[in-house]
C-alpha cells in the first residue's frame, strides 16, 4: 500500500501535449544507434496511445471501455438499475403506476387515485419517456429542479418494483463484466426493514450497550439467517438469468460480488442503530457482506444534527466487530446546502470515531478543520476516497476543476473512480473514465493505479484480491500488447 501513494506524488503530472509525446520519440529514435534502449514497454506505448486520442471522443471511448477497471466500490444496488428495467418489471408483476407523481404502487389500481396500470405504459410513447426522465436525471432540467431533489427523489418512485433482487443483481453484474469490471461491492439492505421495525417496537435507549442486548435477545440474528436464505435464493436466479451453466455464459458470471449492508441515516436514532449492528452482525454471519455504509443525503436534517452521535454508535460496535471493514459517505456535500460549520467535520470524523478505512465521495475536503493535515494522515493512513464524478455534477453542481479530485491525489490519498448510482445518473463506470481523461486531465498510470487501488482497498478476502490482482495484471499486459 506504500507504493500506491508513492506513485502518485511520482506520476501525477500534466498530461504532455501530443506534439510533445511526438518531439520525445523522436528523440528516442535518434538516440536509440547510441544507446541501444529496450523498445518502450506496453503501458509506456499505451499511455502516449491514450494522450494521442485524448481529444478524439469516439476514439478516447472505444479505449476506455476496453481497458481493464478492476472494482467499482461505491454501487446502490437500486440506484444502479436502469429505469427501463423497473419498468418492464412493473408490467410484469401488474404494478400500478400515479400518474400524478409518477410513482409505482402495489395493485389493484384505482381510478380515483389517478391510478392505471403499469402496462398502459407500453402504448403510450410520451408517458413511457416521462417516467423514464422521473426515475432518473435523463432530460433533467436544472431550471425547474436541483440535481440534487431530482437524484434523490427518483428513489421512491421505483421502489415498489426493486423487490426483483435477482434480476437486480444480473442487470448490474452482467454491465460490469461487459466493462470489463472485476470485482463489485454492491449497497442494499437486505432484510427489508425488519431492523428497523424490530427498533421501534423496542423504543429508546440511550446505553448503546443494553440496546445492543435488547435487538439480539428479540431475534436480530435470526432475522438476518432469513436475509441470507432470500440471498442465496437472489444468487441462484442471477446466475441463471446469465446463463452461467452455459457455454454461452455472460461476461457478469466472472465477476466477484460482495456486499455492503446498507444503513439509513435518515431515522430515528433507535432505528439508526439498529441497522449498524445488522451491518456488523451481517458480515460476522456471512463472507458475502465485508462492510457496511451510512447512506441517505448527508444535508438531509436528520443525517446533519446526528452525525457525531452515529460516529458514537460506530466507535462503540467497533470495538465489539474490530474485524468488520467500514466505508462511509462523507463530505457530500456543497458550499450553501448547509451552513459551513455543518462542514467542518465529517469527513475527519469519519476517519477517526468512525473507524472508515475507506470514504464516500469527500468532496467537501477543503471545507475541513485543518483539511491539509487531514490528508496528509489519509495518505499516511492509507484512506481511499471513491471518486463518483457524474454524481458529484448532478447533486453538487461540483465537476470539472472545482471538484477536489487532483488534490486529494497532490497529498497522495488514494483514489479510486466509482458509480454511485449509475442507473439513476445514467452513467457506466466507463463513462466515469472517460469524465476522468476530460473533465479531470488525468494521465494513463493515473488511471491504471486508480484501477490497482480498487482491487488493493476493496473488503474482499485477501485470498481473494490476490487473484483479483493477478488477473487484473495479466488484463492489463493484453490490454496494452496491442499498443506496441
Amino acid at each position: 500500500m506504500t507504493g500506491t501513494t508513492q506513485h502518485f506524488g511520482k506520476h501525477f503530472l500534466k498530461p504532455l501535449a501530443a506534439g510533445s509525446i511526438l518531439l520525445l520519440s523522436a528523440c528516442a529514435q535518434n538516440s536509440r544507434a547510441a544507446r541501444s534502449p529496450a523498445p518502450p514497454s506496453g503501458e509506456v506505448a499505451t499511455a502516449a496511445y491514450m494522450e494521442a486520442i485524448r481529444n478524439d471522443p469516439s476514439a478516447l471511448a472505444l479505449f476506455l471501455r476496453e481497458m481493464p477497471k478492476g472494482g467499482d466500490l461505491h454501487n446502490h444496488l437500486s440506484g444502479s438499475v436502469y429505469a427501463e428495467s423497473f419498468i418492464r418489471w412493473a408490467i410484469e408483476d401488474g404494478l400500478c403506476l400515479t400518474a400524478t407523481t409518477v410513482s409505482l404502487s402495489p395493485p389493484p389500481c384505482t381510478v380515483a387515485d389517478n391510478e392505471i396500470p403499469a402496462s398502459a405504459l407500453t402504448g403510450d410513447a410520451t408517458l413511457y419517456g416521462q417516467v423514464i426522465d422521473a426515475w432518473s436525471v435523463r432530460n433533467w432540467n436544472p431550471a425547474r429542479k436541483s440535481g440534487h431533489d431530482q437524484f434523490f427523489e427518483s428513489f421512491s418512485k421505483f421502489s415498489a418494483a426493486d423487490h426483483r433482487l435477482g434480476d437486480m443483481l444480473a442487470e448490474v453484474v452482467s454491465r460490469a463484466g461487459r466493462q470489463n469490471i472485476s470485482y463489485l461491492e454492491l449497497m442494499f439492505g437486505p432484510d427489508r426493514g425488519r431492523a428497523i421495525g424490530l427498533a421501534r417496537r423496542l423504543g429508546t435507549n440511550t446505553d448503546f450497550g443494553a440496546m445492543r442486548e435488547r435487538l439480539l435477545a428479540s431475534g436480530l440474528r435470526d432475522s438476518l439467517i432469513v436475509s441470507r436464505r432470500a440471498i442465496d435464493s437472489a444468487e441462484t436466479r442471477e446466475r441463471r438469468l446469465m446463463n452461467c451453466a452455459a457455454r454461452t455464459r455472460d461476461k457478469g458470471c466472472d465477476v466477484t460480488v460482495r456486499y455492503l449492508y446498507q444503513v439509513l441515516r435518515g431515522l430515528d436514532p433507535p432505528a439508526v442503530f439498529a441497522q449498524i449492528l445488522a451491518g456488523f452482525e451481517m458480515a460476522r454471519l456471512d463472507a458475502r457482506w465485508v462492510g457496511f455504509n451510512l447512506v441517505m443525503p448527508e444535508d438531509a436534517p436528520v443525517p446533519m444534527r446526528d452525525f457525531r452521535l452515529h460516529m458514537r454508535m460506530i466507535d462503540f460496535l467497533h470495538d465489539l466487530y474490530p474485524e468488520v471493514r467500514i466505508t462511509l459517505h462523507a463530505g457530500e456535500l456543497a458550499e450553501g446546502m448547509v451552513p459551513p460549520e455543518g462542514m467542518r467535520f465529517h469527513i475527519g470524523e469519519s476517519v477517526t470515531r468512525g473507524h472508515a478505512s475507506r470514504i464516500g465521495h469527500g468532496t467537501a475536503i477543503t471545507h475541513e478543520d485543518n483539511a491539509e493535515a487531514l490528508m496528509r494522515d489519509m495518505a499516511t493512513r492509507h484512506i481511499l476516497v471513491e471518486v463518483g464524478l457524474s454524481s458529484s455534477d448532478v447533486i453538487l453542481g461540483i465537476k470539472g476543476k472545482r471538484h477536489p479530485l487532483r488534490t486529494y491525489l497532490r497529498y497522495g490519498v488514494p483514489i479510486a473512480l466509482a458509480t454511485d448510482d449509475e442507473g439513476v445518473a445514467r452513467s457506466t463506470l466507463t463513462l466515469e473514465f472517460r469524465k476522468a481523461v476530460i473533465e479531470q486531465g488525468l494521465d494513463y498510470r493515473t488511471l491504471k493505479q486508480m484501477v490497482r487501488n480498487s482491487i488493493t482497498f476493496s473488503f474482499a478476502e485477501d485470498s481473494v484480491k490476490s487473484r483479483l490482482s493477478r488477473e487484473l495484471d495479466a488484463g492489463f499486459v493484453r490490454f496494452e500488447s496491442r499498443r506496441h
